[in-house]
């Protein structure tokens, strides 16, 4: 099997809860909401609202905001690259795949235009060969094709395998199993009881990476 890793972005190469609760932080603070609303906004964020069009239409109408939707979407997606982190064990740890001969990529799903900008700013450009974006693509995982275009950038196919590593057992999982890739699940505790297919379980990224360093 060719050496090709397959990243996730979000909760798995950046810890997006944590800048998200920086955000809310700051948007609260920003419509004069008050704190009491943080946890409100976390807790909607977690029931099921993923796509922030339909996430900012909730928050605009239970608290009567006059922007519009496209202004607070617009910028909660020129702030957020400010707030993602990316600790430097991890830039490490990619960096010591590719040294080793992998091929590292990055395969999300977002608005091409807060995705790209934390993947640069956060200093994932300079330590993976390519990315593929959803918003860039007009293609979702768990689509096949996603997966498809971040080999390709790679200069390689999927014929050749490879391992996709993410924390959503859908889009991650599933998709890279139907990809033809072997995967690994990052086990944050938010899919309690659910049955998958991962070929590995790990709970932290750096575990995951050694996965890969043990694979011959």
């Amino acid at each position: 099997m060719q050496r090709l890793a397959l990243f996730d972005l979000d909760n798995t190469l950046v810890d997006l809860d944590q800048a998200f609760r920086l955000w809310v932080e700051e948007f609260t603070e920003e419509y004069g909401l008050g704190r009491e609303v943080v946890d409100w906004l976390i807790a909607l964020d977690r029931a099921g609202y993923p796509h922030r069009e339909t996430f900012f239409t909730q928050v605009r109408e239970h608290y009567t905001l006059s922007a519009p939707v496209e202004e607070l979407w617009d910028g909660y997606r020129r702030r957020m690259p400010y707030l993602v982190h990316c600790p430097s064990e991890v830039l490490a740890g990619l960096s010591r795949l590719r040294a080793s001969g992998w091929l590292v990529a990055i395969v999300t799903n977002g608005m091409a235009d807060n995705q790209l900008g934390k993947i640069r700013r956060s200093g994932l450009a300079d330590v993976v060969d390519a990315w593929a974006l959803s918003g860039a693509q007009g293609i979702r995982k768990p689509e096949v094709e996603l997966f498809q275009i971040a080999a390709t950038r790679c200069g390689v196919t999927l014929d050749g395998g490879g391992w996709m590593i993410g924390d959503n057992l859908v889009a991650d999982i599933a998709g890279g199993c139907a990809a033809g890739l072997r995967t690994i699940w990052i086990d944050r505790g938010t899919w309690p009881d659910h049955v998958h297919a991962a070929d590995h379980v790990v709970t932290d990224l750096l575990q995951a990476m050694e996965v890969l360093h043990r694979q011959r």
